[in-house]
């Protein structure tokens, strides 16, 4: 866990590079990963619900290195080298969104994607995506973020779907695949940890 202390002491914050098998390939500054030939990278993404069932959707700050002011999911990052994907999560919600989460679930443990910009940086990332509870209401960090909205869940998922929301590329397919995990009670079948990246694991 030295690593998390790292980052927030103002250190370099390093990102764990992954095989095509998802075993670490070691590690690289973040500050150096994402170019026209991104390297594939541990990551991960998460959707944050409150108690009425409504997703935090957050525009990207515009000083973002990748898709700056675009509508994505809650809260994106990369897991520190050996930090728990669900500390991750909850450290990410806490310094980008002000926000303290729990019941964070594991519900799309192999989920990857490769996206490139118009100016050609790329992302490349094995990203387990993941959903969470809020406690309380955000106070989002203007660095990270630059909007957020609440936004009741079928309504997002189904114009991500036909395409009438824009979104980050990861976004658009995320969307598609939590709807197939849907439970039918407003919550999400829970993914299996063994079929995350060994690095994750």
């Amino acid at each position: 866990m030295s690593a998390v202390r790292d980052v927030r002491d103002g250190e370099v914050e390093l990102v764990v590079l992954v095989g095509e098998d998802g075993e670490s390939l070691g590690t690289q500054a973040k500050a150096t990963v994402h170019h026209e030939a991104t390297p594939l990278h541990l990551a991960f993404s998460c959707y944050v619900f409150d108690d009425a069932g409504r997703v935090l959707v957050t525009q990207r700050a515009l000083g973002k290195v990748t898709w700056p002011g675009v509508w994505t999911n809650s809260v994106c990052g990369h897991p520190a080298p050996g930090e728990d994907l669900a500390d991750a999560v909850r450290r990410r919600a806490a310094d980008e969104l002000g926000l303290r989460v729990v019941d964070v679930r594991l519900v799309l443990p192999a989920f990857r994607y490769r996206a490139v910009m118009d100016n050609g940086v790329v992302e490349n990332e094995l990203c387990p995506v993941h959903v969470a509870r809020a406690v309380g209401r955000e106070h989002v960090d203007p660095a990270e973020v630059e909007e957020a909205v609440w936004v009741p869940w079928p309504q997002f998922r189904d114009e991500v779907r036909d395409g009438t929301r824009e979104v980050s590329p990861w976004c658009v397919r995320q969307v598609a695949e939590l709807a197939a995990r849907e439970d039918g009670h407003g919550w999400f079948l829970p993914g299996d940890a063994d079929a995350l990246p060994a690095a994750a694991r």
